[in-house]
């Protein structure tokens, strides 16, 4: 919005020209998302409480998780307000990709919504049906991913670290892809929101490392020297990027350890399927799963631990996702919580290590 009132008026004032510059609008995407969720932040967290918005705690979890009861959840209202309002500030609003990205993550914030209100309601912690929720999931990303392959006529070719001779076109087989990038981006994300601050790091961590890949592939000078895919249009994404860093970085001061409000599914679904489709838009869908290998190690110590249990009868590990088999093990939840960052800063410079090494 910015851009589209101040920009043109730089004819009469000149230094309202650094409207035209990505790196300008994104430093001030994120600082205004930031600013946003520092003043929001203590006015949602009493509403939420006044509401008795108040996370249902699993009672075959940790015990040291029972003294979380009665605190307020639904936290990732703020994080998508935050992201919302900053990227309609900051970004070139007719880029079809930053409207895109922008409705499929309100979606999944909704489909996260429904299933808090279920929980909170049914005072209980299965909220709506798993297969109700996967399919609107599914649903969701398709369309995303239809929207990419007709409307926007998207280059269906994957780009592989390493190996930049093998650059195969999936044609049709593209929509199923990007449908299983962004749905598994979204759920491994909400399977990680399991302790104070431990998702919501990685999620830092990882946006600030796709905000800069869509900044690259945006420039064609750049992308053609890595010789990485050059796709038009697509560095305003860097400014979504900076909105969800800011915001992230606004809820953490309320929900780093010992949380005053969780995220639940309206944050953690709808954060997973931002980076999901910006993984896919910027053209570096492949690295995602090392991006954010914490959050696919979560994901496959669930699927280990329920396929080990149905076909051997015998748990892998004390309880999935594996932040809890850490906690059963004796593990401070501050100690789980900041290696598991540590950890994805590491994954994050091995990735950016990868735009030379083509």
């Amino acid at each position: 919005m910015f851009y589209h009132f101040l920009y043109p008026l730089h004819v009469v004032w000149g230094p309202l020209n650094v409207f035209r510059y990505l790196t300008f609008r994104m430093v001030m995407a994120t600082l205004t998302a930031l600013l946003i969720s520092l003043i929001i932040g203590p006015w949602m967290i009493n509403k939420l409480s006044q509401l008795k918005a108040n996370q249902p705690i699993r009672k075959d979890g940790p015990q040291s998780h029972l003294a979380k009861e009665g605190t307020p959840t639904m936290g990732g209202l703020l994080i998508l307000f935050a992201i919302t309002i900053s990227t309609l500030l900051w970004t070139d609003l007719r880029n079809q990709y930053v409207w895109l990205v922008l409705l499929v993550t309100l979606g999944f914030g909704i489909t996260g919504f429904v299933d808090d209100y279920k929980k909170l309601t049914g005072r209980n912690s299965k909220g709506i049906g798993g297969k109700l929720k996967l399919l609107v999931q599914v649903g969701l990303a398709l369309a995303a991913g239809t929207i990419l392959y007709l409307h926007l006529d998207f280059d269906t070719t994957l780009s592989f670290p390493f190996i930049k001779q093998f650059s195969p076109a999936l044609g049709l087989l593209y929509l199923p892809f990007v449908t299983l990038v962004i749905v598994g981006a979204s759920n491994a994300v909400n399977l990680t929101d399991g302790l104070d601050g431990l998702a919501i790091g990685p999620v830092i961590i990882a946006s600030g490392t796709y905000l800069l890949f869509a900044y690259l592939v945006g420039h064609v000078k750049i992308a053609a020297y890595l010789q990485i895919p050059y796709v038009a249009g697509a560095g305003e994404l860097s400014i979504f990027g900076g909105a969800i860093v800011g915001s992230s970085l606004g809820f953490l001061w309320f929900n780093a350890y010992p949380a005053q409000v969780f995220m639940g599914d309206v944050g953690s679904l709808s954060l997973g399927a931002a980076l999901g489709l910006v993984a896919v838009v910027s053209k570096h869908e492949i690295l995602l799963v090392l991006v954010g290998g914490v959050f696919v190690v979560e994901a496959l110590s669930v699927i280990f631990q329920v396929a080990s249990f149905k076909i051997r009868g015998q748990r892998i590990f004390k309880m999935a996702p594996i932040h809890h088999h850490y906690e059963l093990k004796g593990w401070a939840e501050p100690k789980i919580i900041v290696r598991f960052w540590i950890i994805s800063l590491v994954l994050a410079l091995l990735a950016f290590s990868t735009l030379k090494l083509r």
